[in-house]
């Protein structure tokens, strides 16, 4: 059976694209992982476990800052992180601030870890190569786009029959 064309349909697929393209990057890397003996590392929790390694102790926040995530997101990955037994969690100077720190466990991972990220980092600088723009110069343009003007903006732009009053 041939292999489908990748070529673009358009824009009305691309959540389901970047779903597919982030997909394949994580489960390539996921499977990198696997090789190590590092299953049951995900590669989200990465770009954070160097973080703590490289800053000590962060908040939740600060965490958030660095991975270019939100609040949000950082705080639901920093409880899987302890979850896993790769960090720990203890209040803050101010009682409403998380403050994470690395386990043994995840200092004992790192020399793997930070071998992984280099080899990731050539191989993606390999793989934007092969494109006709940097995907990575891309994706910070969409995200300043889409800061500038969030999508459901866009859509009530495009069909403002379909978009509640706000109340």
């Amino acid at each position: 059976m041939p292999h489908p064309s990748h070529a673009a349909p358009g824009p009305e697929l691309l959540g389901t694209r970047l779903r597919l393209l982030l997909s394949l990057l994580d489960s390539g890397v996921a499977a990198v992982y696997e090789d190590l003996g590092l299953a049951d590392v995900r590669p989200r929790w990465v770009p954070y476990l160097r973080t703590l390694a490289a800053e000590g102790p962060s908040s939740v926040q600060a965490l958030a800052a660095a991975t270019g995530v939100t609040h949000s997101a950082a705080s639901q990955t920093v409880a899987q992180l302890v979850r896993e037994g790769l960090a720990t969690v203890a209040p803050g100077a101010d009682a409403r601030q998380r403050v994470a720190t690395l386990t043994d466990r995840a200092r004992g991972l790192l020399p793997s870890l930070d071998a992984e990220w280099e080899a990731t980092a050539a191989a993606a600088a390999a793989f934007e190569a092969e494109l006709s723009y940097p995907l990575s110069a891309l994706v910070g343009e969409a995200l300043d786009a889409l800061e500038r003007l969030p999508m459901r903006e866009r859509v009530a732009r495009a069909a403002p029959h379909l978009i509640r009053p706000a109340e």
